[in-house]
């Protein structure tokens, strides 16, 4: 049997073939069961006779309209109503013709007998192929190429991932069974697929269903806690999770659907979603002029999405980088329309004379300062190019504002620049110390935002980590001990931008980054996302801590800690830094302006000379 299907799948002629000789035989019990209806089911003696000498003429008509007709030339597992439609048509024109025939041939057939034989036919025929083709797809879901797929959440959500499965089962696999904590859904099916469970039953059912994919359906849980212990069970039963994100608003074009993506290590992060004061920001931003540098980077471009949903009169995306810029404003441009107000001006902030022609031309009101070197390795090998871009871009940046009229300008910081290790954290605290003295002698409103590591950042770990696991390992790790702050690109954007209604002039702020989290335990639980046991199907490698990197970072320096206090948001709190001197500043910039063409460990000693918290790393035991 296996050997004929293989056969008649190899030979369209032989399918073909078969075809035409079950279309003669559901022809032939067409006719006879319309006999049985017109007749009550008993056919007088008589009319049998008449039926026998009529069927080569009916199956001449029937079977020549099929050919001609093209309905051997469809293909009927992917049948729709057209091809419906074409069957129907086809088996009209056959009736119309033993209609013709029986009329002037004196067939002596009852004309309701080729009426309801044309009726059967068409029901007979297409049926069979109807049923075909549930048949074939149930097949190829129930091949072996259609992995065994568990759908976590039994909502909207659920009902989505098992349309799309079922709509593609080679790649996406066969949705087997479905879970969800609602007691009412237990028991119910959806597509045919049942909610046989809780999500505590989850590697129950992996193990009793063969799962070997999970795709969790719940967008409202983002990185709550419950997520987490779903994340928990999926982890041990070692089967590839993946998770269904929500529909993407799109402004004037309307929404997308939602996808299914790879997880990914904000999705392990259990932390409160943020709360926005949109009256206050709608306040700065709307109706004002709002330029970004390094507008094209991760915190920048989300910077710029953020800002656009409060209306502002133009946003200015000033990168040094053009493909980023290109890509971000075409993407703005598809989500918020074609006549959304955005430029973006090519420059850098080390060129003053640049940032005046733009400050002259569009006379910004705000300004988000996301343009650095951030890269602590690379700084720590070119300590003269942190100087350059870091300090005196930024100074030119103030310089520039703050002679054309600029009301306020928000600052990015980083945890690194507390009690620095590295060079690239020292500039940056050293653009903190610029803040401070501009925010005092200006009427310009400065303040800067510090926070730690960005999930999905460019050059961050966790990407590195994800093209690592796809490549077969290992997954490199610094250190066993090491431990960051996690935050994710929109969580870090909004809140920049609620910092920014909120903060007084010359203020450092801190962003809550929750409680550290163990970047070994984070590569653990990326490898089983993926469906690996890690150090098993994965290896991780110990690498060694890299030039510039400390085991753990820091929001705030000691002298900060006793005297910081909690701002009008509960996930901002401000960092009552040292004052600073302006002589004292100035004085520390001329140094720096002596070694900025420099990359030498003179530049690096100088830069300690005027940052006393740091201490470079080649000194550093902690590190």
């Amino acid at each position: 049997m296996i050997k004929i299907n293989k056969e008649m799948k190899e030979s369209p002629k032989l399918r073909h073939g078969a075809l035409f000789l079950l279309d003669v035989l559901l022809v032939l019990v067409a006719v006879y069961v319309s006999m049985e209806l017109r007749f009550e089911m008993y056919i007088p003696e008589r009319h049998v006779a008449t039926m026998i000498h009529s069927l080569p003429l009916i199956l001449a008509a029937y079977m020549l309209a099929y050919l001609f007709g093209g309905v051997y030339k469809i293909m009927w597992r992917f049948a729709g109503v057209r091809d419906l439609m074409r069957l129907f048509v086809v088996s009209t024109i056959a009736c119309a013709v033993t209609l013709v025939c029986n009329r002037f041939l004196n067939l002596d057939l009852f004309r309701s007998v080729l009426i309801l034989t044309g009726l059967m036919s068409m029901l007979f025929v297409g049926g069979i192929r109807l049923v075909w083709r549930i048949f074939a797809k149930e097949r190829i879901i129930d091949g072996n190429d259609a992995m065994p797929v568990m759908i976590v959440g039994a909502g909207e959500s659920g009902a989505y991932a098992v349309n799309i499965c079922n709509k593609n089962p080679s790649r996406m696999g066969k949705p087997v069974v479905l879970v969800d904590d609602d007691p009412t859904k237990q028991g119910l099916r959806i597509q045919n697929t049942p909610v046989l469970g809780k999500t505590e039953d989850i590697p129950r059912l992996v193990t009793r269903f063969g799962i070997r994919e999970i795709i969790i359906a719940i967008p409202s849980l983002n990185a709550t806690k419950r997520m987490q212990r779903i994340l928990e069970l999926c982890n041990e039963t070692h089967c590839h999770t993946r998770l269904i994100s929500g529909p993407t608003d799109l402004g004037p074009n309307g929404e997308v659907a939602p996808r299914i993506r790879e997880l990914n290590i904000s999705d392990f992060l259990s932390r409160d979603e943020v709360e926005l004061d949109t009256e206050n920001i709608t306040g700065y931003l709307e109706g004002k002029c709002v330029m970004v540098t390094g507008g094209g980077g991760s915190i920048g471009s989300e910077l710029c999405r953020q800002i656009l949903r409060f209306h502002p009169r133009l946003l200015i995306i000033f990168e040094i980088y053009e493909n980023c810029a290109y890509e971000l404003e075409y993407e703005l441009h598809q989500r918020f329309g074609e006549q959304c107000p955005v430029v973006v001006l090519i420059g850098s902030i080390r060129d003053r004379k640049r940032l005046d022609e733009v400050m002259d031309e569009y006379h910004p009101d705000v300004v988000f300062h996301a343009a650095a070197h951030k890269h602590v390795p690379l700084m720590e090998r070119s300590p003269a190019e942190a100087i350059k871009n870091n300090v005196f871009g930024t100074l030119n940046l103030l310089e520039s504002a703050s002679t054309h009229g600029v009301e306020r300008l928000v600052q990015l910081s980083t945890d690194k620049a507390v009690n620095p290790a590295n060079v690239m954290g020292a500039t940056k605290r050293i653009t903190e110390m610029l803040i401070q003295m501009y925010g005092s002698t200006t009427n310009m409103k400065c303040m800067a935002v510090r926070f730690g590591n960005v999930l999905g950042s460019h050059g961050s770990v966790i990407p590195l980590m994800e093209r690592q696991i796809r490549s077969g390992g290992p997954v490199t790790v610094t250190h066993p001990d090491v431990t960051r702050y996690f935050m994710t690109i929109p969580e870090a954007a909004q809140l920049v931008l609620q910092a920014g209604a909120i903060a007084e002039s010359g203020t450092i702020l801190v962003l809550d980054m929750g409680e550290p989290v163990r970047i070994m335990d984070l590569a653990e639980k990326l490898i089983r996302a993926y469906g690996y046991e890690p150090n098993t199907d994965i290896p991780i490698k110990i690498i060694g801590l890299r030039p510039g990197e400390k085991l753990a970072e820091e929001l705030l320096m000691e002298s900060e800690r006793s005297r910081m206090t909690r701002t009008a948001h509960k996930k901002i709190f401000v960092a009552h830094v040292d004052p600073v001197d302006e002589k004292q500043i100035r004085k520390m910039l001329s140094e720096l302006e002596a070694v900025e063409d420099k990359n030498d460990e003179g530049t690096v000693e100088v830069i300690a000379s005027v940052v006393p918290t740091y201490k470079p790393w080649k000194d550093s035991k902690s590190a």
